[in-house]
């Protein structure tokens, strides 16, 4: 046999690689269900009686809020419902001798991993198309429900003394902007020219007329400046129509926007704020990191749930299961807290999402130079 030939002979998933890889993909999915379902009675229990008082359509319930929803919670615990899975199924492996019959039929421990890893690649590559693309999705309808109908006051938008740069060299000011109307109070356009005033635009008021960025201004008067010396020629108006970088949704902050956008449009979103000079992004980077950072969390929880489920001991799976959940909770609580320093800007958003992979990475590791051979 060539060389070439036996590589691909050693690479080839065999009989008991299904049998593992099928075990951990309907545990999963099975836990996928069984959770999401708990997490669909609950919810529905909270909110029946805002369902039943207000407008909504029972389509827009059935339709298009609890699929999504279950869709929304399937991502967000993706990798806690791997680590649940590969203990619970591998566990019970290990309770009816079979690890150990591998093990005795000359399986090494590195081979052994090898339908666990082909498993949980499957599922991280689901869940990277899952959390950049589909769950965003779903997430616009979901929470557009939400917004409209169960929590109408939680857009956290500012709108008294607003400033925003539209371009590099144009900055918006904004007194007081009234959301119901999208009308503004105060507005101001200031143009720059090698970081000193060039122009000033003032309006009494301002109100937005049409996509993509067009304002009709009232009561407008026009400065120009020559370094720190205002012209004298001013230009009054009753009335300008305007294009700006500037829309409605400028104004909108909802606490879940961010998982409402798709990656492309999320990274869209970023650079426009920055290019603003907006100092809230932090929120949408660390959602931007946590998109591809669960995928790698499924591979290191796999990893962990395997080696401490492959032990048979006494206890059996009740023992594997509240070690997989301590763990998992362990994981969860280290996560949030990441995520509340990267957002405060103790440290980097990226280094607060890739944090505690980098620190359960450790333990994987360790464990598996611990395992049974």
């Amino acid at each position: 046999m060539s060389r070439k030939a036996g590589l691909a002979h050693q690479l080839m998933l065999k009989t008991i690689d299904w049998y593992i890889i099928k075990k951990f993909l309907s545990t999963f999915f099975f836990t996928v269900l069984i959770f999401t379902m708990i997490g669909v009675v609950i919810d529905f229990s909270e909110k029946i009686e805002k369902f039943i008082e207000e407008p909504i359509t029972m389509k827009e319930i059935l339709i298009d809020y609890y699929p999504n929803f279950a869709l929304y919670i399937a991502g967000l615990l993706w990798p806690l419902f791997t680590l649940i899975a590969v203990i619970f199924f591998t566990s019970r492996l290990a309770s009816n001798s079979e690890v150990i019959s591998i093990f005795n039929a000359g399986v090494s421990f590195r081979r052994y991993m090898r339908p666990f890893l082909v498993g949980a690649a499957f599922l991280a590559i689901l869940n990277l198309f899952g959390n950049h693309f589909f769950i965003p999705m779903g997430n616009k309808k979901m929470f557009h429900i939400v917004y409209t109908y169960l929590a109408r006051n939680d857009d956290k938008g500012k709108t008294q003394n607003v400033h925003l740069f539209v371009s590099p060299d144009t900055k918006v000011y904004i007194e007081f902007y009234r959301k119901r109307d999208t009308t503004a109070r105060g507005f101001r356009i200031e143009n720059f020219k090698n970081n000193q005033l060039v122009s000033l635009l003032k309006a009494e008021s301002a109100r937005w007329i049409s996509p993509p960025g067009k304002w009709r201004l009232n009561s407008y008067e026009i400065h120009s400046f020559n370094g720190l010396k205002e012209d004298l020629v001013v230009k009054r108006g009753a009335q300008l129509d305007t294009t700006l970088n500037l829309t409605p949704e400028d104004f909108v902050d909802y606490k879940e926007q961010h998982s409402m956008m798709t990656t492309p449009e999320l990274n869209r979103y970023i650079d426009n704020q920055l290019s603003r000079g907006v100092g809230n992004t932090d929120k949408y980077e660390v959602e931007l990191y946590r998109r591809t950072a669960d995928a790698f969390t499924i591979f290191i929880l796999t990893i962990i749930g395997m080696t401490i489920a492959s032990r048979k001991i006494r206890g059996g799976i009740g023992i594997h299961l509240a070690l997989g959940i301590g763990i998992g909770a362990i994981f969860i609580f280290l996560s949030r807290f990441a995520v509340v320093f990267a957002t405060g800007k103790v440290i980097p958003p990226i280094l607060g999402m890739w944090m505690p992979n980098i620190i359960f990475g450790i333990i994987a590791v360790y464990l598996i130079s611990k395992a049974q051979k």
